[in-house]
């Protein structure tokens, strides 16, 4: 097989490699002034309704956390030296980390320290959502650098009732039967594990606005990870049955090769379509079954709600030694593997779009083709045989139970192939659409 990506990077590979580097320094997390003017940024580029939900409110068995602000945060030395700085990354205060203001030898201070001895240049990323506590990451040398001295620890922040947001594109297609993307919006300055899926879902928005025609409606989720797509399910019962197929974006510039995580169903339509769709791209892909941790597909596909939710990434969580580290940055994603992320999502969201299940209308026997002009239509094409074949493939397995892709499975013939002859022959009335889910 071909390499994953190419080394070509075009103009929209530039343009989500810009929103990157415009996200990068802002410090996020599930709540708070950084997601918000995350959002706002995101806004700049796609329509987006922002919707929002009060700390304390009960979203099945979790609370809306309190809302967290952070100004400041520092470790200094006796000789007022700032030993650490959330000012210079902000991966350095584990996020959500309560108000301290005191002076502790190295000794007291310690337990409260982060470090990952295996990489010892890096800064973790830890995070303190669900209990009230504090701490600092900092690199593993940055440690063992530290003396037994007196440190004064502070961290300028409050955690009080407040409100947690979200922001969603809608894209109305033909029919209100939904295609989801959700993206996670919450982590502090990482590149890939956050912003990736970023700037593919707002790429991919571009794109899906500018398109004419397309069947299904498409709504693009920008929320706080496991808690948003909490309150999301939470708040939106109603409307769960009209989505039909599901993706969680994320890791998505980096430069291994593409991964699907099935939804929990296994065989949905989601499902079929990606690995056709990466079967057919000629480039090195794994497929790994469900399981029930990662990221917010856990949510999406809990047996209680069980949409056809899968995850397309690249490498994925936790697989590429960069991840929840401060080397997941600027230089980790690249222009090119944005570009083919983005290609693929493009590709799968055409492909739902053109399966369906027919209903032919002439079935008492084949229908004359000759006197419709439809072997005319494509005379003297070098594929003219194989289009004819799929004609006739498509006629006798439009019986309402058969979608498109079933058809193009067992015929052996190129998707796009089946799709067109289903169209000719609808517009000449041996063909209707059936309406509803695929099976």
């Amino acid at each position: 097989m071909s390499s994953a990506i190419s080394t070509r990077t075009t103009e929209s590979g530039a343009t989500m490699y810009g929103l990157i580097e415009r996200l990068y320094p802002i410090c996020r997390s599930i709540t708070g002034a950084g997601v918000a003017e995350t959002l706002d940024i995101i806004s700049q580029q796609i329509p987006l309704e922002i919707h929002e939900i009060a700390s304390g409110t009960a979203v099945f068995d979790w609370t809306v956390p309190k809302q967290w602000t952070i100004r400041d945060a520092f470790v200094k030395n006796s000789r007022g030296e700032r030993v650490i700085d959330f000012h210079a990354h902000n991966l350095h205060v584990v996020s959500y980390s309560c108000p301290i203001n005191t002076c502790l030898r190295l000794a007291e201070l310690r337990p409260h320290l982060y470090s990952d001895p295996e990489h010892p240049d890096w800064i973790p990323y830890r995070t303190s959502y669900y209990r009230e506590d504090w701490g600092f990451c900092l690199a593993h040398s940055a440690l063992q650098a530290l003396t037994d001295d007196d440190y004064t620890v502070c961290i300028d922040s409050t955690l009080e009732d407040g409100k947690l947001i979200w922001g969603e594109c809608f894209i109305p297609g033909a029919i209100s039967d939904e295609i989801v993307i959700s993206t996670h919006i919450c982590h502090p300055s990482l590149a890939n594990d956050n912003l990736s899926g970023i700037a593919v879902s707002v790429e991919l928005a571009k794109g899906l606005l500018a398109a004419t025609g397309p069947h299904y409606s498409v709504r693009i989720l920008f929320i706080p990870g496991t808690i948003g797509s909490i309150v999301w399910l939470a708040t939106n019962v109603e409307r769960l049955r009209t989505i039909r197929h599901g993706l969680i974006a994320v890791n998505l510039g980096d430069p291994g090769h593409l991964h699907y995580k099935r939804s929990r169903r296994g065989r949905a339509e989601i499902d079929r379509v990606v690995e056709y769709v990466l079967h057919r791209r000629k480039d090195d892909f794994a497929v790994i079954d469900f399981s029930p941790y990662g990221y917010d597909e856990r949510q999406f596909c809990s047996p209680g709600i069980n949409l056809p939710f899968g995850c397309l990434s690249r490498t994925p969580y936790g697989q590429f030694p960069e991840y929840h580290t401060s080397a997941d940055n600027m230089d980790l994603v690249k222009p090119e593997a944005l570009e083919h992320s983005l290609g693929a999502y493009i590709e799968i969201i055409r492909l739902l779009n053109r399966n369906g299940r027919f209903q032919n209308l002439q079935p008492m026997c084949e229908p004359q083709l000759g006197k419709r002009g439809l072997y005319a239509s494509i005379g003297g094409r070098s594929d003219a045989k194989e289009r004819q074949m799929a004609m006739l493939w498509v006629l006798n397995f439009s019986d309402g139970d058969h979608s498109l892709l079933d058809i193009a499975e067992r015929a052996g013939i190129d998707f796009d192939v089946i799709a067109d002859a289903a169209e000719i022959l609808t517009q000449h009335a041996l063909l209707a659409r059936c309406k509803g889910a695929n099976p």
